[in-house]
């Protein structure tokens, strides 16, 4: 049975007692999360984008009949402990553990070298697995494996990961290495360079690449144009805008299209109505069944919010986003945004888990424990609570907004940038401490491959319909309770000189802030099908997205840093909703 895991001393120190560790270690975008998959049987996202794999992941593996323990160890560039994921790689390391499968980059090969030579410092019997030798090839770079093996004193297999190619041969390489007679005496395991200081390391790295790799002239100059092209800001920025608004009109074009032809018809045309009639059979009328089929009934928003309003814009988000990183392109992004970014406090890799916080604001946050400090950290996690809709809170915006006029995007984007802008630059000086240039390794740019794509998609829409799915039917039953019983236009009623008065909006919109609290987009999901004018679908718009984090939010921020900077976030966050709601209101009263 595997187990995922979120990086915490206490589950460190479980596994450090095992005597049958064998460590996956590498650079990030190496490839290691498809060694894993492959080499245990389990599902493991692998990801295109360096600290995608902050938290480790462990799983059986086994080789001759015996059961070892694979965990894949968060990708690094060195073991020097800058980063919370270095930190952890280096106390795996230290743990003794069986064997060490090294992923080198067959593209990045002297990086990769690097990260060898200081893993020979802890004296544990290592396989190398150089991946991506395809894509060498097809950049024109051939590498003499047999001499770098000599030369690192370790065997080397050769692998393409995607095409689950190499791994009988690496785990026939492990069990010879982890025979105690491999490291008899005579024959020390690569410990040929151990006692280098990190400058020699550097420079050996650079040696060693020379004498084992040539380049003849590269097949791939297309590529490599492209490439530039993508980070040099005045092509990048143009390429960027093309992307994001064809990655906007697929989702918001192909979400509205899946709801209005499929969907829509589907629940509202045949489920809905079957459940009524069912219930219409044995139930009269009265609190029960209105509770069930009624107005706000389980049995009707249940369907509708959920499937209708979200999934087609969740569904379209996962393939556009997984499609982006698979291809090489997020890194570059970061890069293009860089500059712009550290005027912000923020390196411009920050960018990716803020793009990552349009789907789910967990991983987002989880994400940074990448971030090389504290401070960038709790900046990109107030930024992505406060002015990131997750991506099914974006569809039922859409949905509202689409039912007015799609030029209500144009002061809704303005005025979130502005806020992002300003956030950044305050917490920014408030909080202590520094943010150091960014150091990225740019992956190369490849065609997904469609096996490993698509798993990744299965896996991100399990994830959804697990992770979100349930919340939102606790909402919706929290809803249709409420509503029912009279609590919900009792609680509107007092809040009306606020919701009405400041906000300008419907008692409808209590609804949604009680139900906002449980999930982001329920927050909207109650204004959808009411005539609201332009202001009011403005104000409803930016109230909802600088609302609160929802109560999974929430936990994943206590968990991550604590309790305090988690009830401070939902503080700041709620009270910038109502102020700017309502003072967009109050002046749109005045010209409108």
């Amino acid at each position: 049975m595997s187990k995922c895991h979120d990086i915490n001393e206490k589950d460190i120190q479980l596994h450090l007692s095992s005597e049958n560790n064998i460590l996956l270690v590498g650079n990030p975008n190496v490839g290691k999360s498809v060694f894993f998959t492959y080499m245990t049987g389990m599902d493991a996202i692998s990801s295109n984008f360096s600290g995608t794999t902050v938290s480790y992941t462990q799983a059986k593996m086994v080789i001759d009949q015996v059961t070892y323990t694979l965990i894949d160890v968060p990708g690094v560039f060195s073991l020097e402990v800058t980063s919370e994921a270095e930190a952890v790689a280096e106390k795996f390391l230290q743990s003794h553990p069986k064997a060490i499968i090294c992923v080198l980059d067959s593209t990045n090969l002297q990086r990769s070298i690097e990260l060898a030579l200081e893993l020979q410092r802890y004296d544990v019997p290592t396989v190398y697995a150089l991946n991506l030798v395809d894509v060498a090839t097809e950049k024109g770079i051939q590498i003499n494996t047999r001499l770098l093996s000599d030369l690192l004193g370790a065997p080397i297999i050769e692998t393409i990961a995607v095409r689950n190619h190499g791994f009988d041969q690496l785990k026939a390489a492990l069990k010879v290495v982890m025979n105690p007679l491999y490291r008899s005496p005579d024959r020390p395991v690569n410990c040929a360079h151990c006692q280098l200081g990190d400058k020699k390391i550097y420079e050996t790295a650079g040696e060693i690449t020379k004498k084992v790799r040539t380049t003849n002239s590269p097949t791939d100059q297309k590529k490599r144009k492209l490439s530039d092209r993508m980070i040099n800001p005045s092509t990048g920025i143009p390429i960027a805008i093309v992307v994001m608004v064809a990655a906007l009109g697929l989702i918001v074009g192909g979400g509205k299209a899946l709801r209005a032809v499929f969907f829509l018809p589907l629940i509202n045309g045949i489920i809905v109505p079957f459940f009524q009639n069912l219930f219409g059979l044995f139930l009269s009328d009265g609190l029960l069944k209105n509770v069930l089929v009624g107005e706000y009934g389980v049995f009707v928003i249940g369907f509708e919010w959920p499937f209708a309003l979200v999934l087609p814009y969740v569904f379209l988000f996962y393939i556009v986003f997984s499609f982006l990183e698979d291809v090489g392109y997020l890194p570059r992004l970061s890069i293009l945004f860089d500059n712009i970014m550290s005027k912000l406090g923020l390196q411009g890799g920050s960018i990716i888990n803020i793009i990552m916080g349009y789907g789910c604001a967990i991983p987002a946050i989880i994400g940074t424990r990448a971030c090389t400090s504290k401070k960038e950290r709790l900046v990109v996690t107030g930024l992505v609570c406060l002015t990131v809709p997750c991506i099914s809170q974006t569809g039922a915006l859409i949905e509202l907004i689409s039912r007015n006029s799609y030029f209500i995007f144009v002061p809704l984007v303005t005025i979130s940038l502005i806020v992002l802008v300003t956030a950044a630059a305050i917490a920014g000086k408030m909080l202590p401490g520094n943010v150091p240039p960014m150091i990225i390794q740019v992956p190369n740019l490849l065609i997904p491959n469609r096996k490993t794509y698509l798993k990744k998609l299965m896996i991100r829409m399990k994830h959804f319909f697990l992770e979100a799915q349930g919340p939102m039917l606790i909402a919706i039953i929290i809803a249709a309770v409420f509503k029912e019983t009279g609590i919900l236009d009792f609680m509107a009623a007092g809040l009306s000189p606020f919701i009405q008065g400041w906000l300008g909006l419907p008692a409808q919109a209590t609804d949604g802030l009680i139900l906002g609290i449980v999930r982001r987009e329920m927050s909207v999901a109650p204004l959808v099908g009411l005539n609201l004018s332009n202001l009011q679908v403005l104000v409803a718009s930016l109230v909802s997205l600088f609302y609160l984090p929802c109560l999974s939010v929430f936990g994943i921020i206590a968990n991550e840093f604590n309790a305090k900077t988690a009830v401070m976030i939902a503080v700041v966050t709620t009270g910038i909703a109502f102020f700017i709601g309502g003072l967009v209101n109050q002046i749109g009263s005045i010209f409108f």
